[in-house]
Order: structure tokens, then sequence, then C-alpha cells
């Protein structure tokens, strides 16, 4: 199955339910690891442009690459009021993009989809020596109650989920022998809170989420909004969450 088309119609519901990256993990960013306003970052499967944004605020030149129309579009219309924001219909395996020409990759929220071995030799060819790869999730607390009944339920009715993050563990086999075993793994708390609504679509725009007209999708539905009953206060609920990053040099 041709994965990039698994956000196919969802893009909208996306970026209005899905979190943007932990501000102090932004931060570190340009106080420890050397971005500033004159990088050139490839936000390698920028969706619709959450991660890229933040990276735009602070200056940085962007260059989202997304194999996705539907992402690709939504991003484009996002943040198409930025002078430094370029946008290309490439891929993890092939972006497009000139030998030498970035400072920084990084992907949030994608690497799982990547092949990652074509990954490794598309990030060498176009990264400048000794720049930096950034693979970024923000990514579950597996120790909270709502989020192990999100994954029972996920489970129960998904035939395609394979665990938050698209299945990645913690210092995954994948991303050891991207770095060659040779990377720093960095964490920040990034709680997450959702009214109703909010809290509804980020289950559907799930990867692997049942779509309207699937088997058992009102079943579903009902299970996921007794989840927000169970455990909201005041039409909110908290969803503990950490944005992880694993760095290094190719």
């Amino acid at each position: 199955m041709d994965t990039t088309k698994k956000f196919n119609g969802i893009a909208n519901e996306y970026t209005q339910s899905r979190p943007s990256y932990a501000t102090e993990f932004i931060e570190i960013l340009f106080d420890k690891y050397g971005f500033s306003a004159s990088s050139f970052v490839a936000d390698i499967g920028s969706g619709t442009g959450k991660f890229a944004k933040q990276l735009l605020d602070k200056g940085c030149n962007v260059v989202c690459v997304e194999p996705n129309a539907d992402m690709r579009l939504v991003a484009e219309k996002e943040l198409c009021e930025y002078p430094n924001f370029k946008s290309v219909a490439g891929s993890a395996e092939n972006t497009m993009l000139p030998d030498s020409f970035v400072d920084f990759i990084t992907t949030a929220q994608a690497f799982h989809w990547f092949d990652t071995k074509s990954f490794k030799t598309e990030c060498s060819r176009i990264i400048k020596p000794g720049g930096k790869v950034f693979l970024i999730w923000n990514t579950r607390n597996n120790e909270a109650l709502i989020n192990q009944e999100l994954h029972r339920v996920y489970s129960e009715y998904c035939p395609d989920f394979k665990g938050f993050s698209g299945g990645t563990k913690p210092h995954d086999d994948r991303i050891k022998d991207f770095f060659d075993n040779d990377y720093e793994y960095i964490t920040f708390d990034n709680p997450l809170f959702f009214d109703r609504e909010k809290f509804i679509n980020r289950s559907l725009t799930g990867s692997y989420s049942l779509k309207k007209g699937d088997c058992n999708f009102e079943l579903y539905i009902k299970e996921i909004e007794k989840i927000f009953d169970e455990f909201e206060i005041d039409g909110v609920v908290k969803i503990e969450n950490q944005t992880v990053a694993y760095v290094g040099t190719l």
C-alpha cells in the first residue's frame, strides 16, 4: 500500500487537531544546536506544516518536502505568508533538493513511514558536511490511564493500529541503524489539552483510524466519546505527552 495516501481527505482536520511541539525543544535547537535565522532546513514528511511553522516563526529558511498533495496544499495555504517558506512535492527518498543544500534535516512524526535506508542515502546527499538530522515525535506517556484506554480502543477497532507514533519504540532499531547507533536522545514535557471536538478529531486523524462508512465506525466513535467523558474536567481532557528527538550526524 502507498503509505503517502493514508492522510488523503483529512488534512484540514489534521492541522486543526494535531499539536505543536514543545517550546523548550524549539528553543534548544537555537541555543544548543546552531539553528539561526540564516539556517536552511529541510523538513521531510512535513505534512500540514505543524513543525515547520515553529521554525519559520524563529526566522529559519524551511523547505517543506511532502508527497501527499492534500497535506502539502494545506501547508502552502497556512504558511504562504512566510517569505522563508518553500514547498516541494518530494518524498523522503527523493526530496528533489540539490546536493549539499541544507544545514539541518528534520522529520516530525514521519520517520516511521520512510524507507529508512533510502532516506539515509538522501539525507547524506542533501545535507552540508557536519549537518545534523533530527528525528522528532510527539509521543504519549503510556503509563497515563487515558492513553491506556485510547490504546485499548484503537487496538480493538483499528486493524492498522501498531501503537502510538506508528509503533515506534524508544530507541527503535530503525533509529539505531539510521544513526549507526551514534546519536543523542532528548525529551521535553509537552502535555496536550483537547475539548470534545478536537479530542474526537485527533483520534480520527490517525493514519490507522476508522473512517465514516467503515464497519463499526459508530461504535468506535462512542468508545472515544466515552473516554472523553470519563477523563474530562470542565470540558477539557489532558493527554500526557512528550516531545522527543533523536539527534545525530551521518
